[in-house]
């Protein structure tokens, strides 16, 4: 039996078929873990989105505490002057987007028929193959499906609207008990680890806070200074919409890699019912702020504190995308970051037991 144990080759297999046993067992129990993770995800979501608040907001409040301002008055100065500055700016941009989007309304009809138009001149090419038009007419009509089932679904959900009102209107207390009681709650949370463990766990939170302080709170001024690119490119090229559009980009570009493309989407696919030019112009503007972006602005602000190869990263978007959608998107990237300093430190933790070798 020692033979076998002190063959690599045997281990590796057992770890393989054990494996192998887990994953079968969870695919029979399948039904049981979506009901599960589905009610997790309802109820646990407004407490997530406000740790990830009050993890922003903290230092702020950290640094109004040692000029010795209450915790309390520090959070709430800094909700009156986010409430300020937030109604100032929505003051002077929601008429600006019910402009654009009343004009995009009226728009809509035209636009329908460039596009028609373009699809008539796509059939009407001598040298198009059949199986081409077939699939482009395919295509458009799954595309017009597609839009009149998103429509009903959205008519039809009146309750996760509600709900979603309700997550919008609960996180700024959530968000508020947190940072008053931050510190209390890393206390108990230490207080939870055994004596022998609390250093280990210290340095933990240490490191965790490292890997994800610069790239949290960074993350949210670099989307808004690729926002501001955006727009200013979209108004030097006479864009229709520049702040619609621009204000896409900036909330998908929370998404690494993936992000600039959906947020490019729908500015060149506006753009291909105006001209050829047009799509270049936006295509060059896109690519001119991700250059920026990923040069200047991300190492500026952000730095380079995850330390994760770019392939893990696609693998972290591809499952945070499969698990909960846009929101997995955005969260898959930190998730992961979390994991792998956890893991770095049980991995370190359990090398330290092992006596050395003889």
């Amino acid at each position: 039996m020692d033979r076998f144990l002190k063959n690599n080759t045997f281990v590796v297999m057992v770890y393989v078929l054990l494996g192998l046993l887990i994953l079968y067992m969870l695919l029979q129990i399948k039904p049981i873990i979506v009901a599960v993770y589905g009610f997790l995800k309802e109820i646990l979501a407004p407490f997530i989105i406000a740790m990830i608040i009050s993890y922003v907001l903290n230092p702020v409040v950290t640094l109004l505490g040692s000029r010795k301002v209450p915790r309390t008055i520090a959070v709430l100065l800094i909700y009156a002057v986010f409430i300020t500055s937030t109604t100032v700016v929505l003051m002077n941009m929601i008429p600006m987007f019910m402009n654009q989007l009343q004009q995009l309304n009226n728009s809509l009809p035209q636009m329908a028929m460039k596009a028609q138009s373009l699809v008539d001149g796509l059939n009407d090419f001598e040298f198009l193959p059949d199986s081409v038009r077939t699939g482009i007419n395919n295509s458009l009509a799954k595309l017009e499906h597609g839009i009149s089932l998103a429509i009903s679904k959205s008519i039809d959900g009146i309750g996760s609207t509600i709900n979603m009102l309700f997550i919008a209107f609960i996180v700024p207390f959530l968000a508020f008990y947190i940072l008053k009681d931050f510190q209390l709650i890393e206390k108990a949370v230490l207080a939870i680890v055994p004596k022998q463990h609390r250093k280990n766990t210290t340095k933990l939170l240490v490191d965790i806070d490292t890997a994800l302080g610069h790239y949290i709170r960074g993350q949210f001024l670099v989307c808004a200074i690729v926002g501001s690119c955006a727009y200013l490119g979209y108004w030097l090229i006479d864009m229709p919409y520049p702040l619609l559009l621009a204000a896409v980009v900036a909330i998908f570009n929370i998404i690494p890699y993936l992000g600039p493309f959906f947020g490019a989407a729908p500015a060149i696919i506006m753009a291909s019912t105006i001209s050829l030019k047009m799509v270049m112009l936006v295509a060059f503007v896109n690519l001119v702020c991700q250059v920026l972006e990923g040069n200047v602005i991300s190492p500026q602000v952000v730095g380079r504190s995850l330390h994760m190869h770019p392939l893990i990263i696609i693998f972290a978007l591809l499952v945070g995308g499969e698990l909960a959608g846009v929101i997995g998107l955005i969260l898959a990237v930190p998730f992961f970051a979390v994991m792998k300093v956890i893991l770095q430190h049980v991995f370190l933790y359990y090398v330290h037991r092992q006596p050395p070798p003889k």
